[in-house]
C-alpha cells in the first residue's frame, strides 16, 4: 500500500480536527472576549456544521469535474482564510460568519480526501489505508485541548486559528505535488434542484435544532427551520426517486451493509460528537480548571485512538466486522456515560485513564465502520457514497451538539439556576444513550459483511470451532 497518500490527505484532517478541539477548549475565553455566553456561542459551532452540511453534497461532483487533487488544495486554501477571519472576528456575528466561511473549505476537504483515498487504495488494503488516514489526523485532537488551553490561558485565543496557516501552506504544496490525479468517472450533471434542496434541508435542520436552546435567538425560529429543513429533506426523496442522476442518490440505501455501517455510526456519532462541546465546558465551568488544565486531561483520549489504529486490522481479522462493531458501539456508549458520574473528587488521573480506554474503543468503532461503509461499494459510487457518508456524519454530530446544549438549558431552567454540575451529568447520560441505539443497525448483518475488507474468515473460524479436542 502506497502510504503517501493517506499521510498527505491527513494534513487536511489534522488541521480540521486540531480546529474543532482546540475551538471547543477554548468556548470560555472567546464568550467572554466578544461579550456573550459559552451556550450561545454553539451558534458559531452549528454555523461550521451548517456550511459543511450544504456543501458536503456536491463535493463529490466538484472532484469529478475539476478533479479531486486540485479541489482538495483549493479547500485548504478556503479553510485558511476562514481562520483568519475567525482570529480577527470581534464579535458574535463576525465569529459566526468566519466559522461558516471555515466549513466551506472543511466540506470539500475531508469528503475529497477520501474519495482520493478510495480510488487510490484496493479493497484488501483500505482497513489500512484508513488507518493510516486517521492516524496522523488524530495528533490534532491530542495536541489540540493542550496546545488551545495553553495558548488561551497564557497567550491569546486568536492564535488558536492562526496556527492553521503554516499547517494549511504546507498541506497545499504537498497536495498538488504528491497526490495522484486519479481518473474519475464521466462527469455527471450537476443535479441543481437537488442541491438546493438538500442544503436546505440540512441546514434547515442542523440550525432549527441547535437554535431553539438558544438563549440568543427565538426558539419559534429554531421550531420554524427545523420543520422546514424536514419538508425540504421529504423534497429532495420525492425528487432524487424521480431523477435519473440524483445529487445524493438513495439508491445506495439498497445496499444493507452500506445501510447498516451509515445507520449505525450515525446514531453513534450523535453521542461522540457532543463529548467534545460537552467535556471541556464540564471541567472548566463544573470543576473550575483553566482551559490549559483542561486540555490536559482531555488529550488523552486521543492517545488511545491513535494506538488502536496500530491494533484495528488484526481484531477485524480475528472478529469480523459485526461483532467488532457491535462490541465496539457498546463499550464506546458505556464510555461516554462515565464522563457522567465525575465530580471535582474525582482524582485526574483516573479520569484521564478512563477517557484513554474510551479513546480506544472508539477509535476501534469510526475506524471499523469508516471501512465498513465503503467495503462493498463499487469505484463508479464511490463519489456518491462518499458525499452521502460526509453529508450525514456532520448533521449527526451537530444533531449531538444541538441536544447537548439543549439538555444542559433545560436542566439549568428546571433548576432554576446557573449552569452546573448535575445539568453535565444529565447530558452525558442522554446522548450516550442514543449513541447505544448504534448496536442495533449491525445485529441484521450477515456475519460475512465486508470480509473482502477484513480478512475475516468465517469458514475457517468455524472449522476452528468444530475441531475434535485431543
Amino acid at each position: 500500500m502506497n502510504r503517501t497518500v493517506p499521510l498527505v490527505l491527513a494534513i487536511a484532517l489534522f488541521m480540521e480536527h486540531m480546529d474543532s478541539t482546540v475551538i471547543s477548549t477554548a468556548l470560555p475565553a472567546i464568550a467572554e472576549d466578544i461579550g456573550t455566553t459559552p451556550i450561545a456561542l454553539k451558534l458559531a459551532l452549528t454555523a461550521y456544521l451548517v456550511a459543511l452540511a450544504i456543501f458536503i453534497p456536491i463535493s463529490g461532483w466538484m472532484a469529478d469535474r475539476f478533479g479531486a487533487r486540485r479541489v482538495f488544495a483549493s479547500a485548504i486554501v478556503v479553510f485558511m482564510i476562514g481562520s483568519i477571519a475567525c482570529a480577527v472576528s470581534g464579535s458574535l456575528t463576525q465569529f459566526v460568519f468566519a466559522r461558516f466561511l471555515q466549513g466551506m473549505g472543511g466540506a470539500m476537504m475531508t469528503p475529497v480526501g477520501r474519495l482520493v483515498l478510495v480510488r487510490s487504495t484496493a479493497k484488501s488494503d483500505l482497513v489500512n489505508a484508513m488507518a493510516w488516514l486517521t492516524m496522523p489526523a488524530l495528533i490534532g485532537p491530542l495536541a489540540g485541548p493542550p496546545v488551545g488551553g495553553f495558548l488561551t490561558t497564557f497567550m491569546s485565543w486568536h492564535w488558536i486559528f492562526l496556527i492553521n496557516i503554516p499547517i494549511g501552506i504546507a498541506g497545499v504544496i504537498f497536495a498538488l505535488t504528491l497526490l495522484p490525479e486519479s481518473e474519475a468517472p464521466p462527469v455527471r450533471r450537476v443535479d441543481w434542484t437537488g442541491f438546493i434542496l438538500a442544503g436546505a434541508a440540512a441546514s434547515g435542520i442542523v440550525f432549527g435544532l441547535s437554535v431553539i436552546s438558544l438563549p440568543a435567538l427565538p426558539p419559534v425560529w429554531g421550531m420554524m427551520a427545523t420543520i422546514a429543513g424536514a419538508a425540504c429533506f421529504a423534497g429532495y426523496v420525492v425528487h432524487a426517486r424521480r431523477t435519473p442522476d440524483p445529487l445524493l442518490d438513495p439508491k445506495l440505501f439498497a445496499n444493507q451493509t452500506f445501510r447498516a455501517a451509515i445507520i449505525g455510526s450515525n446514531l453513534f456519532r450523535i453521542g461522540a460528537g457532543a463529548v467534545p462541546f460537552l467535556l471541556p465546558l464540564m471541567l472548566q465551568i463544573g470543576f473550575g480548571l483553566t482551559p490549559f488544565q483542561s486540555g490536559m486531561v482531555t488529550f488523552v483520549s486521543a492517545g488511545g485512538a491513535i494506538v488502536m489504529k496500530f491494533t484495528v486490522k488484526r481484531i477485524l481479522r480475528a472478529g469480523g466486522f459485526r461483532m467488532v462493531l457491535i462490541g465496539a458501539a457498546g463499550g464506546a456508549a458505556i464510555s461516554i456515560a462515565v464522563n457522567g458520574l465525575y465530580t471535582p473528587a474525582t482524582p485526574l488521573a483516573l479520569i484521564m485513564v478512563l477517557l484513554f480506554a474510551s479513546g480506544l474503543v472508539r477509535s476501534l468503532f469510526f475506524t471499523s465502520a469508516n471501512a465498513l461503509t465503503f467495503a462493498e461499494v463499487s469505484d463508479a459510487e464511490a463519489s456518491q457514497a462518499t458525499a452521502v457518508t460526509s453529508a450525514m456524519q456532520q448533521v449527526s454530530i451537530a444533531v449531538g451538539v444541538a441536544l447537548a446544549g439543549g439538555v444542559l438549558d433545560l436542566v439549568t431552567v428546571l433548576s432554576d439556576g446557573a449552569l452546573e454540575l448535575p445539568a453535565f451529568h444529565m447530558a452525558f447520560f442522554t446522548v450516550s444513550a442514543i449513541s447505544a441505539l448504534a448496536i442495533i443497525p449491525f445485529l441484521s448483518l450477515p456475519p460475512s459483511a465486508g470480509n473482502a475488507v477484513s480478512g475475516h474468515s468465517i469458514r475457517s473460524a468455524g472449522a476452528r470451532a468444530a475441531a475434535p479436542v485431543r
